[in-house]
């Protein structure tokens, strides 16, 4: 009977991208890739340890397998990803019940890493960040009509509060012919809507030819004839260049949603964070998108509680979200990160007050959001259907403006015709819930 070996992808889609490339070395070495970890042999962990949140859930998960393993249920339990890379030989140390540990660096050895532990070996390998693979075989996990699509790996952005950096080395852009070649290949599966991510996908191409060429692989990617649609994530607001902005408007199959991480407004506290603008630039940058790409949906991050963050300060990125009225947000408190510069910074404040102000700005979005939502009522949308939701016995999906896993749904019943997973329909929005809506699917 065949190794079973099971795959746990912890963050962001970047992140699910490097497991899905393991998931491919191990499958083509001959084991068997099972979904549920508890039946499985070995069980690979790819973490996250971006922030404080997400590596004490890599650790929790961790620590979940450690109990399957000491009632007998899975043999070895492997670390790989975010945390495995920053923390190295001190996971093995405080949780003794890890049999390897490899950086990211060691991907691609992942099928001899199996066959070791299932030795009673026990592995830490941590080679160069650049030998992780910006291309090559993947089992996607994703929906048959979705597909993830990294175009570059690293960063060299700097942003003193971030150790991405740190964990993942310089910013490496993939060569735009291997991306297009995926992108074909993918869409000729079936796959409806490409994704593309990277760290900064803005900076796409700048180590290759000294300038982004974000907006030339958007091009090229849009005369591929089986390419359906094409979402953005990801992009640094200083390299929304003009010419991107065009492409952006001007390409039926580039999806009108952009995303891009703010952080915040105050000038201070943006050169503190080694981010670029202030909230006459910021405010300047979304007029212009709305002006120049009607409809596109704007989705950003914003951080609560960075070091000397004034009440002030707050009260002025407060003011501009409720200015902006961003069509997505998202606010995360933040989080001290050891060898970071932004750790090392005097007036560090409390976490109680980085909570509360995350708080409202995240009660703030929620209104503004359902106030956008109610607006939908009485009109027909496009949607791309996910599947049905037993519980409320009617289908789900998403518009447009609502990128997987991030954003909210469209739920909707159908009159008659049951429409198929993955098929894009028109719904009749009648109600919304909470910031979501509802409605009945157009035959």
């Amino acid at each position: 009977m065949p190794t079973r070996v099971g795959m746990i992808s912890l963050g962001c889609a970047k992140n699910r991208v490097d497991a899905e490339m393991m998931l491919y070395t191990l499958r083509q070495a001959g084991y068997e890739l099972s979904a549920d970890p508890a039946m499985s042999d070995v069980v690979v962990i790819n973490t996250c340890g971006f922030i404080e949140d997400a590596k004490q859930e890599s650790i929790d998960e961790i620590l979940e397998l450690a109990s399957l393993k000491k009632e007998g249920k899975i043999k070895a339990i492997i670390v790989t990803g975010c945390l495995a890379e920053r923390y190295r030989s001190e996971v093995m140390k405080e949780l003794y019940e890890v049999d390897a540990v490899i950086g990211i660096g060691a991907n691609e050895t992942i099928a001899d890493v199996v066959k070791k532990v299932l030795e009673n070996q026990r592995v830490e390998n941590f080679p160069e960040k650049t030998n992780l693979a910006l291309c090559g075989g993947r089992v996607r996990t994703t929906p048959f009509y979705y597909s993830y699509l990294k175009i570059a790996e690293g960063c060299d952005n700097k942003c003193t509060y971030c150790a991405i950096p740190m964990i993942r080395g310089k910013f490496r852009s993939r060569p735009m012919d291997d991306i297009l070649k995926e992108a074909k290949e993918l869409s000729e599966k079936g796959v409806k809507e490409l994704i593309l991510i990277a760290q900064d996908t803005s900076r796409y191409g700048e180590d290759l030819t000294g300038e982004p060429q974000l907006a030339a692989l958007l091009t090229e990617l849009c005369k591929i004839d089986a390419v359906c649609h094409i979402r953005i994530l990801y992009c640094y607001p200083e390299r929304l260049t003009d010419e991107l902005i065009d492409v952006i408007a001007k390409e039926d199959k580039i999806i009108k949603y952009i995303d891009i991480p703010l952080q915040h407004c105050s000038e201070r506290i943006l050169k503190l964070m080694n981010r670029h603008g202030n909230r006459e630039i910021l405010s300047a940058l979304v007029r212009k998108l709305r002006e120049r790409v009607p409809k596109i949906v704007i989705r950003t991050t914003f951080m609560t509680g960075f070091p000397s963050e004034t009440q002030e300060d707050f009260n002025e990125l407060a003011e501009f979200v409720r200015d902006m009225q961003f069509d997505r947000m998202g606010c995360f408190a933040y989080s001290a990160e050891e060898d970071t510069p932004a750790a090392r910074l005097k007036d560090q404040i409390d976490e109680e007050t980085k909570k509360h102000r995350q708080e409202i700005l995240m009660e703030q979005q929620q209104r503004i959001m359902a106030e956008n939502a109610v607006m939908k009522i009485g009109k027909t949308i496009n949607v791309l259907c996910e599947g049905f939701d037993r519980l409320a016995e009617c289908f789900y999906g998403r518009s447009y403006a609502d990128a997987p896993e991030v954003d909210g749904k469209v739920f909707f019943v159908p009159k008659d015709k049951k429409p198929r997973i993955g098929e894009i329909v028109k719904v009749a929005v009648t109600d919304t819930i909470d910031c979501d809506l509802m409605g009945f699917y157009q035959n």
